[in-house]
């Protein structure tokens, strides 16, 4: 006998989701006879709130399903219904699509031509309704019950929504719910937290800091400000090839953490040999392979002989994740480190990336995005009708157009 879904739930998440899955799994045919009981029973494994009653009024209508949208489409008067709505949090559209064999097609066969286009609607609708929103969510959601969850973001109200986290892992495979749990949590509960934008400006900040703390450590030793830049730059550079997969996992902090912190005297030769394998490539005894790190930076090896508290504080700035940094910014943590009188300043003058969009996106993306759906809406009309030479052609001109 199947228990209720929430005797699943309280009697513990894992079971939980493997009944969820299984459930919906098997689900085709009607959105509409599907859709509410499903985004109940989500809410239900994810353990977030149900959506309250809608009350009919837009002002309280905060999380609701069926939420009224006004003029979802361009020259519509009426009103449309956002399938799930959650103020602050997300837009939801949902499908219903259906495997090969199944006795009803519903939105559309899955994997076919049809179903994608079916998706890439949804995400339009889910759009439309965005735009109509004075305060727009972070998040749009696209749902094909009991297959995935597509997923794209817009963290500075702009309304220029993006795959997320990019555009080739932005669909959760429902399958593996269980590994997406914690990100659809936090779409409900917290959204904003998931803004990388945020995360990456405060790792930036705090290895700005530690750069700061030994460049003044460096000159205090009476080392030359040459010198100093180079060395600093290896080691940037280091850190973050480590931490993105470019060398062995952290085997530049694990040598700072369990030998040279320790024994000071070991540091200088020991990543002088780390460098220069990194300038040739090969394989390096006690690491492994070592890829070969071409345009010249670790030709000159040189590293500099660091004390205690230096090396410490070089380990901070390697604990650090530098995955999370933006690459274009390594000069200006460099500049500022070495430059005694903007020091002071460290971390405050670089110019984060959702500054650089906010000028960038009205002027050049906007237009771009805007022609780009033009483009696909008469597209669709020409593929529909069979034209599709005429529909390549229009495709191919806009690329032409855009480059």
């Amino acid at each position: 006998m199947e228990l209720p879904l929430r005797s699943w739930y309280l009697s513990g998440m894992s079971a939980s989701l493997s009944d969820f899955i299984s459930r919906w799994a098997v689900s085709g045919g009607s959105e509409r006879a599907n859709k509410d009981i499903f985004l109940h029973e989500l809410c239900d494994v994810l353990g977030v709130p149900r959506p309250d009653p809608k009350r009919g009024d837009p002002a309280l209508d905060l999380y609701v399903l069926e939420a009224d949208a006004k003029a979802a489409r361009v020259g519509s008067k009426g009103t449309g219904k956002m399938d799930l709505y959650r103020a602050g949090s997300f837009i939801l559209e949902a499908k219903q699509g259906s495997n090969a064999g199944a006795l009803l097609k519903g939105t559309a066969r899955r994997d076919t031509p049809g179903w994608h286009i079916a998706m890439q609607d949804a995400y339009g609708q889910a759009l439309s309704y965005a735009r109509t929103l004075s305060s727009p969510p972070p998040f749009l959601i696209t749902c094909d019950i009991g297959w995935c969850f597509d997923l794209y973001a817009c963290f500075d109200g702009s309304r220029l929504y993006r795959p997320f986290t990019s555009a080739t892992r932005n669909r959760l495979m429902f399958a593996e719910l269980g590994q997406h749990v914690e990100v659809l949590r936090g779409i409900w509960l917290d959204p904003m937290d998931l803004d990388p934008g945020l995360r990456k400006e405060k790792v930036t900040r705090e290895i700005a800091g530690h750069l700061a703390d030994l460049a003044r450590s460096l000159e205090g030793s009476g080392f030359a400000q040459e010198r100093v830049a180079r060395f600093l730059m290896r080691c940037i550079f280091t850190m973050f090839a480590e931490d993105v997969g470019l060398l062995p996992k952290d085997v530049f902090k694990n040598a700072l953490q369990t030998r040279w912190c320790p024994t000071p005297e070991s540091f200088a030769p020991e990543v002088t040999a780390l460098w220069e394998q990194m300038n040739t490539g090969g394989m390096m005894f006690g690491v492994g392979k070592i890829l070969h790190f071409n345009g010249g930076l670790f030709a000159e090896p040189e590293a500099l002989a660091l004390n205690r508290m230096a090396l410490d504080t070089l380990l901070a700035a390697a604990a650090c994740d530098w995955s999370q940094v933006e690459p274009s910014i390594f000069g200006t943590l460099l500049e500022r480190a070495l430059t005694p009188e903007e020091r002071h300043k460290l971390g405050a003058h670089y110019t984060p990336r959702p500054y650089v969009e906010r000028l960038v996106r009205p002027v050049i993306e906007a237009p771009l995005r805007e022609e780009w759906t033009t483009v696909r809406a008469a597209v669709r009309q020409l593929v529909h009708a069979g034209k599709l030479a005429e529909a390549r052609r229009l495709v191919g001109g806009c690329a032409s157009s855009i480059r």
